[in-house]
């Protein structure tokens, strides 16, 4: 079970890193900082369910659905915007934070998975 999350973890490192530096490039080519996008989850991100359970599902038991060593995620009233912000920056003592980790794209596909989530 260790090797698999090793491995998605580090494809997902690698995968920010390319789609950061292929970004950069491009504003600096275009010689304009516009503001990028809304990210959007496409078909070549990982599928959120999957990231979870190997990143999310050892502190937010039963896929989420439960409380663990983190809170239950299952039908949240949390903000889209709170849940966005608080994986990519985590919480001190508590959450790391994985901003450098996911894309824009992978972070929203596990928020879609969080709010599939039933009882």
């Amino acid at each position: 079970m260790r090797m698999p999350f090793v491995i998605v973890a580090a494809l997902a490192i690698l995968w920010s890193g390319l789609l950061t530096a292929s970004l950069a490039q491009q504003s600096n080519a275009a010689g304009v900082s516009n503001p990028l996008p809304q990210a959007e989850a496409s078909p070549d991100d990982i599928e959120g369910g999957k990231m979870f359970a190997t990143t999310c599902g050892f502190c937010h038991q039963d896929g989420g659905r439960h409380a663990g060593r983190g809170p239950k995620l299952s039908k949240s009233e949390r903000s889209d915007e709170y849940i966005v912000e608080r994986i990519k920056k985590g919480k001190v003592g508590a959450m790391p934070a994985y901003g450098s980790v996911f894309s824009d794209g992978q972070i929203i596909a596990i928020l879609a998975y969080i709010r599939g989530l039933d009882d």
